[in-house]
């Protein structure tokens, strides 16, 4: 145990320049990541070869649920404390003041409604997993708050830690379930594992201690900013989320299953990206908030990485995804197919939103951010309804892109006015990847008509293999005649490690 304090109290506090302390941090953060997604993904494959699409669609009721609640319960206080350029150790403890009081009343609040939300849905089987993952509420309340340091210094190989341990306790508890019970119960054992072992661990690897505080005055202030949090979360519930209400109570629980697991693998990449980016961009962009040119050029280079990774992985996604579902997941999964292969690409653009609002919010403008989600989301209201009574799960996905598409290009022109910048410098790196994905993806089109058989994992592979070396060569010749420069920004972060 002692060992293991050692390593973690030795672990190294980022230093040098901020772009070098950008670069280690969200070097950390990939990492994380990958390595947790890595483990989801497993964990994914194996729970949908043993459980049902409605075991899923349960699940997600008692998910949305929860998130509900939380959504319009939403406090901002971390991202306030995060902005705030002065120390913020003087409002530590009326801030978890607030949130434990919070997680009580949620508690309480969710387990009183879990009968009219498994009725909402005709699912009473629902009942009792709502009241479950209550707990998860309680740990969330009570981990302690000393571990905001960690992004706010973008000391994120601690945070890397912190976040991991629920990660490995989730997957092992969760496949163990499911291996013995065969139900939705494995997904619920697997998410508070995960959610104690971070409260637990939150303790070990930060020195701070919390104690209840009467002085709820530093807490109304922190809210000052917070307030614009609580409605952008709420908003961007509607919009990631409202969906998935919206298709559980018209469609049922069994579609429910196929549209979420749709939405978690197409959008599993860009959400990883978007995590990354915000995590690491909003406190490196806190600093530099009275120097627009300098955080014009650090937004421009962080957009040009978000679209060169973001563009070709959902390409791959779009023309693999029926061989994906067929050799990992089953047929009983090939419903969601074509919901799949939309959504991939409102994930690219919920990847390039993900870079914008870190910028809005350094600057404090959050009220931005709020205005357009508002915008998005009475949108997406309009076009839902018709499109998946028509569609059904598809027409869900293509209102969500089409709400996604129109507010996306709204949000560019307002930044490009807030930063100074010009179209053509904005657009630049969002267009280029976008031309050589396009490219690439014909290659592996035509190879896929020239395999008689189905594919198997050999082919599916190969292709993927082929089509990162066609995006590779373009990328080069981009690079030399188009001046893109990706090589340049990738050896400068390779140069910060």
């Amino acid at each position: 145990m002692n060992k293991i304090k050692n390593i973690i109290s030795n672990l190294k506090t980022p230093g040098g320049t901020l772009s070098q302390r950008v670069v280690k941090s969200g070097f950390w953060v990939f990492f994380l990541r990958i390595i947790n997604r890595g483990f989801s993904l497993i964990r994914l494959i194996i729970l949908a070869r043993i459980l049902s699409p409605n075991d899923f669609g349960l699940m997600g009721i008692a998910l949305l649920t929860m998130s509900t609640l939380e959504t319009f319960s939403q406090t901002g206080f971390q991202q306030a404390l995060i902005q705030k350029k002065e120390d913020i150790k003087s409002y530590l403890n009326s801030a978890w003041t607030v949130l434990i009081l919070r997680g009580f009343i949620l508690f309480i609040i969710l387990y009183f409604i879990a009968p009219y939300a498994a009725i909402f849905f005709n699912s009473p089987e629902a009942k009792p997993i709502i009241r479950v993952i209550g707990f998860a509420i309680l740990f969330q309340a009570f981990t302690n708050i000393g571990i905001t340091y960690f992004k706010k210094e973008l000391e994120f190989s601690k945070e890397f830690i912190y976040q991991f341990s629920g990660t490995l306790a989730d997957f092992v508890v969760a496949i163990s379930a499911v291996l013995i019970l065969r139900n939705v119960w494995a997904l619920v054992l697997g998410l508070l594992a995960g959610n104690m072992v971070r409260c637990f661990v939150s303790y070990f690897i930060h020195p701070y201690r919390p104690r209840l505080s009467k002085d709820l005055g530093k807490a109304k202030e922190l809210f000052g900013f917070g307030k614009w949090i609580l409605g952008s979360s709420v908003l961007v519930f509607l919009i990631t989320q409202g969906d998935d209400i919206f298709v559980g109570k018209l469609l049922g629980v069994t579609a429910l299953g196929y549209y979420q697991l749709a939405y978690r693998i197409s959008n599993m990449p860009a959400t990883e990206i978007t995590h990354v980016i915000s995590q690491v961009t909003f406190p490196a962009y806190s600093k530099l908030q009275d120097n627009i040119p300098k955080l014009r050029e650090a937004y421009l280079k962080v957009l040009q990485v978000t679209a060169f990774l973001s563009f070709p992985i959902a390409g791959l996604i779009f023309i693999l995804a029926p061989d994906f579902t067929k050799i990992f997941l089953g047929e009983k999964w090939m419903p969601m197919v074509p919901a799949m292969m939309v959504l991939v690409w409102w994930g690219v653009i919920r990847g390039l939103v993900g870079a914008m609002s870190p910028v809005f919010m350094s600057i404090g403008r959050p009220k931005i951010v709020t205005k357009m989600q508002f915008y998005q989301s009475v949108l997406l209201i309009l076009l839902i309804y018709p499109l998946t009574v028509h569609w059904n799960i598809l027409g869900a996905s293509v209102a969500v892109f089409l709400s996604a598409l129109a507010m996306f290009f709204i949000r560019s022109n307002i930044l490009i006015k807030a930063i100074n910048s010009k179209n053509l410098e904005f657009y630049k790196p969002i267009f280029i990847p976008t031309i050589l994905t396009v490219i690439s993806i014909f290659p592996v089109i035509s190879l896929k008509s020239l395999i008689i058989e189905s594919i198997n994992i050999y082919h599916f592979f190969s292709l993927i293999i082929i089509f990162i070396l066609f995006f590779a060569f373009l990328s080069y010749i981009a690079n030399r005649f188009l001046d893109y420069r990706m090589k340049d920004i990738l050896k400068e972060s390779f140069k910060s490690l």
